[in-house]
């Protein structure tokens, strides 16, 4: 898995909590609002074990991978926005493979 399919998996994982705070906040749409909560809770399962295995490959730091697996099943846009600021940041920057950087 590299840096940019997770980056961009992040962003769907966010992107989906968002969605599910505003349906709960609205307080319709229940049914969506299960299939979105269990999206959430099975992303991020799998956002922290892909991320997981990414540290242990050295493919995203290690305290990026913390951010995705400890934080992220509160708040997914941690981990959104380590993956930004990962790939920002000029002397982690340079450990990202440029192929996987767009």
């Amino acid at each position: 898995m590299s840096f940019r399919t997770l980056k961009y998996l992040s962003f769907v994982h966010s992107a989906i909590y968002t969605a599910l705070i505003v349906i709960a906040i609205a307080g319709v749409l229940d049914d969506v609002k299960y299939v979105l909560g269990w999206c959430h809770g099975i992303g991020w399962i799998v956002m922290s074990l892909l991320c997981v295995d990414a540290v242990r490959r050295r493919v995203i730091p290690l305290w990026l991978g913390v951010m995705v697996a400890v934080v992220g099943g509160v708040g997914p846009f941690a981990g959104t926005i380590g993956f930004v600021y990962a790939e920002r940041r000029p002397r982690a920057a340079s450990r990202i493979p440029q192929r996987d950087m767009v």
